[in-house]
């Protein structure tokens, strides 16, 4: 049974009366991890669409009603659906791409005091703006197995005083600024005591730079990544940023990390980095003390020596 072309509030009444087993299920999602599972601002992690109705959406009209419906749904993506610009999502929301292909070409996906959403196995195309958007105090977002071509502007952007977020298992392929954590110098206010973030097994892609660029966040922790060929720079902290490199490996990347001397026009900020791999790179410019993520969570590393091999056979849309 396919929940679709009927308007959104019949689906919802069909997918109650249908009862479990007849509707087409989501890829299992397994559960999220770092700063997305912490209990934290009246959520005890993120659990995103789970004990709401399922749908399914293969048209544009469809996906733009289901993400703007009030209440917890898991809406599955079938096919190839165009959007434009940044379209808002709702809480309490799982987006979930059916089979290897799922495709969302043209605009994204923007956060706006939104909470409680996962975003997996969707590949995001030619996005005019960015391909996803978490500001203005969003959080527990888990943004899990994705892929990302030739956005405009970002492929992720964590702004505003958004918090409690997890950037896991994505492949970014040739992208160029890909991942933006705090948007603006003038911006500490809003983003000091937030933009809490943990990026774990992504392939950064021959993609060229922000992988992330962070501003005033801690701790951003940035682990078990596999950096490739990143023309600009891997990480940089800057605007008393803190964040922690551990685990990762960097193959062919001449300035991996900037912290202490700034970047651009942004005032410098603080890294630690432990346990990295760098092959054909440049050294990790490190220093200043960062609040440990154990402080928040448990977690265990994977050695940076197959992290290689491990990301790029499971990072992307169709791989989790």
């Amino acid at each position: 049974m396919r929940l679709r072309r009927i308007g959104l509030c019949a689906v919802l009444v069909a997918a109650a009366l249908a009862g479990p087993g007849t509707a087409a299920q989501a890829a299992p999602a397994g559960a999220p991890d770092g700063f997305a599972a912490v209990a934290a601002l009246g959520l005890s992690g993120t659990t995103g669409g789970a004990g709401g109705p399922t749908v399914t959406v293969d048209t544009t009209d469809e996906l733009l009603e289901a993400i703007d419906t009030v209440g917890v749904l898991t809406i599955q993506v079938s096919g190839t659906i165009a959007i434009t610009s940044k379209q808002g999502v709702r809480p309490n929301k799982t987006i979930v791409g059916l089979g290897s292909a799922a495709t969302i070409t043209g605009g994204g996906f923007d956060f706006y005091r939104s909470s409680n959403v996962i975003v997996r196995n969707l590949t995001f195309v030619d996005a005019e703006d960015d391909a996803i958007n978490v500001g203005q105090q969003s959080h527990h977002i888990w943004i899990d197995h994705n892929t990302f071509v030739r956005p405009v502007d970002g492929s992720v952007d964590i702004v505003r005083g958004a918090d409690y977020v997890t950037v896991s298992w994505n492949h970014f392929a040739g992208t160029d600024k890909t991942m933006l954590i705090g948007h603006s110098d003038g911006a500490a206010s809003t983003d000091i005591g937030h933009l809490r973030v943990s990026i774990h097994h992504n392939f950064f892609d021959n993609s060229r730079q922000r992988h992330p660029r962070v501003r005033f966040g801690e701790p951003v922790h940035v682990y078990n990544n596999y950096f490739l060929g990143n023309e600009l720079y891997g990480v940089a902290s800057t605007m008393n940023g803190g964040v922690l490199v551990e685990g990762n490996y960097f193959s062919g990347v001449a300035h991996p990390c900037h912290s202490t001397g700034g970047y651009a026009d942004s005032d410098p900020g603080r890294l630690v980095q432990r346990d990295n791999v760098f092959t054909g790179s440049g050294a990790c410019e490190a220093g200043g003390a960062v609040v440990e993520p154990r402080t928040y969570y448990a977690y265990t590393l994977d050695t940076a020596g197959s992290v290689p091999a491990l990301v790029a056979s499971g990072a992307g849309a169709g791989r989790g």
